[in-house]
């Protein structure tokens, strides 16, 4: 399994997520960086832990601003691989994703979030613009809850919106409740990534969100997780380049 680090875009600064409460963000002060900026923490966490893929959630642009493409560009060119969320909710920003991505074979993947595509048919149209270039359907929860779904996605079981995205051709799925993120309580998603493990052999599956250590990343890849999405384990110390390297299998909290 490989451990993905996250980092939360607002203001051009890496913020401290916690429990989805997007107001209260404040820059992040890691031990490993001399600043918020996201080059710097990048390169922190980089040097500190071997990590060499980053999962970026630019805020900002999921709020409706223009995606951080300048930053994007930072990052790529300190060789970093990125995961960009940049609040994918139609056809024209997919597009525009999609071309950034192009230019950037190999380094940047697309994350099209329930939270912003937001309705069954959208997604569909969004799934044909990224056609031919990696993508990755987020299943964003808030307590166990759809996040940011309407019409009848409103209400509906994960399980349901999840097949609806690998019907539009999707083959990977980050799986995330924002009520664990940052909390140091465990990750919320395991019954969850289970249940499609096995509804879904052949699919790529992510997940992350209160990570403490590395019996919990034993949890996530006993759960059939191929990526793990981690911060503040991985800034803090309890997560270790030695941890990352050796490898990760189920452990006791997984079974």
């Amino acid at each position: 399994m490989e451990v993905a680090a996250t980092l939360d875009l607002k203001q051009s600064e890496v913020v401290r997520a916690v429990a989805g409460r997007r107001a209260e963000y404040a820059p992040w002060r890691s031990p490993l960086a001399t600043s918020s900026a996201p080059a710097d923490v990048a390169r922190g966490l980089a040097e500190a832990v071997g990590i060499e893929l980053f999962y970026l959630a630019d805020l900002d642009a999921i709020a409706g601003a223009e995606p951080s493409w300048s930053l994007y560009e930072a990052l790529l060119r300190d060789g970093r691989r990125l995961w960009i969320d940049a609040g994918i909710g139609d056809a024209r920003r997919a597009r525009r994703m999609r071309e950034f991505a192009e230019g950037h074979a190999g380094a940047v993947e697309i994350i099209v979030a329930l939270e912003t595509v937001g309705q069954r048919s959208r997604l569909a149209e969004v799934a044909g613009e990224l056609d031919g270039v990696s993508a990755i359907f987020s299943l964003d929860l808030k307590d166990s809850r759809p996040l940011g779904g309407t019409g009848p996605w409103r209400d509906a079981e994960p399980l349901s919106i999840a097949q609806a995205a690998v019907a539009a051709g999707f083959r990977r799925l980050i799986v995330l409740d924002l009520a664990a993120v940052g909390r140091g309580q465990g990750c919320a998603t395991l019954d969850l990534c289970r249940r499609l493990r096995e509804r879904y052999p052949h699919l790529e599956l992510a997940s992350g969100g209160g990570v403490r250590d590395r019996e919990d990343l034993q949890s996530l890849a006993a759960a059939g997780c191929d990526v793990a999405l981690v911060a503040t384990a991985l800034h803090d110390g309890r997560l270790t380049r030695d941890d990352l390297t050796r490898p990760i299998s189920a452990g006791p909290r997984g079974v």
